[in-house]
């Protein structure tokens, strides 16, 4: 049998714009009566985007004073703040809770462990993709590696491209990326698509290169996935799930420029880390630019947050940034934006976790939240419904 394989995964990762194959499912429902059909109103595509170990005072709208972050001001400008969204002790604790909608004291591992979804868990990712989302994750999982249940293919996730777990992800200019891709490879023998799972290799990396910043990697990947299955006739208005993982390392940062604050008087780890959360910054700003270059500036709910504070310990000093200085302090900024839905300019004092996520999911898809988890919808705070 002859394997063909039809492309690499190069630094500028076009390989996901032209792998990716989806098969599309008819989103638009109709309800048959005496009258004529009425359509059901087109649900939203929803885009969850966690910065593992970004701090409470790390973006200006939250404080930050020695420098500014635009893009997510302007998000939480045009949306809602809220100021009591505390994490777990840890980020995968904090993944687990949000994906499975349950308080971490509630999850079935114990704190001390990785943490691995067991087969009968469901996740966001799987109620929202058997209601006919399309779905993806991008960016660090640490819930499963490939060969547990709790991989992120059998959890929901219909493409997948990052790092499984913590020890995936040593530096931020790594020679590979692991990926789940459908019908990503042609046997020539039985002329059909065969689908990839396993590493893919970053030429630009390999042997100690630095060409392709992984960061850059995965905003690329989110990118085309968005430009990919943005919600259109050729897929019948099919919303779309997006999860986009990045991290601000506890320890050593590595950045392709400390720029625009070289010439800062600040230590250099407290620079290498302003310069991150910059670019992280212009991530979300890029993500903003491809969502209205499609027309889905309305029709799409952002919701960025972190999945854990700094850490105490860590090379840069949160009282630098101020943020996160108390140890009992396990406050993250949410800011949730969705214009024509949540009124511009909100801010709430409403106690919120990860495990909110699942049931305001759900109620953003039109659907039923089930039954045994802890978390409520934030979307009567996200509407101005309930009381900031």
């Amino acid at each position: 049998m002859k394997l063909i394989r039809l492309n690499r995964f190069g630094c500028a990762m076009i390989l996901l714009a032209v792998l990716l194959e989806f098969t599309a499912q008819a989103q638009q429902s109709f309800l048959f009566t005496n009258s004529a059909p009425t359509l059901l109103p087109r649900r939203t595509s929803i885009i969850f985007i966690q910065c593992d170990g970004l701090g409470y005072g790390d973006l200006s709208c939250y404080g930050q004073t020695k420098f500014q972050t635009p893009n997510l001001d302007k998000l939480a400008a045009e949306g809602i703040m809220f100021r009591n969204y505390s994490v777990a002790d840890a980020s995968s604790r904090s993944q687990a809770a949000l994906m499975l909608g349950k308080n971490p004291a509630h999850l079935r591992q114990r704190a001390d462990v990785d943490i691995a979804l067991a087969a009968d868990e469901i996740t966001v990712a799987q109620l929202l993709k058997n209601s006919g989302y399309h779905t993806g994750m991008i960016g660090e999982w640490n819930l499963g590696d490939d060969n547990s249940a709790g991989a992120p293919w059998k959890k929901g996730f219909d493409e997948f491209a990052g790092y499984l777990d913590y020890d995936g992800l040593p530096h931020f200019y790594t020679d590979y990326i692991f990926r789940y891709a459908p019908r990503a490879i042609f046997d020539s023998t039985n002329m059909q698509f065969n689908t990839y799972i396993g590493r893919e290799e970053l030429h630009a990396n390999v042997n100690g290169k630095k060409s392709s910043y992984i960061p850059d990697v995965l905003t690329r990947a989110a990118v085309n996935f968005i430009k990919i299955n943005h919600p259109d006739e050729f897929n019948h208005y099919r919303p779309f799930f997006l999860l986009l993982n990045y991290e601000v390392p506890g320890g050593k940062i590595e950045i392709p420029t400390d720029a625009p604050y070289s010439g800062e008087s600040w230590p250099q780890p407290e620079k290498n880390k302003a310069a991150l959360i910059s670019q992280i910054d212009d991530y979300v700003g890029q993500l903003r630019e491809q969502l209205g270059n499609l027309g889905m500036s309305n029709n799409v709910v952002i919701f960025f947050s972190s999945a854990s504070v700094p850490q105490k310990t860590a090379e840069t000093d949160p009282a630098f940034f101020h943020s996160n200085v108390a140890t009992n302090d396990f406050r993250v900024p949410l800011i949730v934006h969705w214009p024509g839905s949540v009124p511009a300019g909100l801010v709430s004092g409403l106690k919120s976790s990860p495990s909110d996520f699942l049931p305001t999911a759900a109620e953003i898809a039109l659907l039923k939240k089930p039954e045994d988890i802890d978390g409520k919808s934030l979307l009567p705070a996200m509407t101005g419904q309930a009381a900031k």
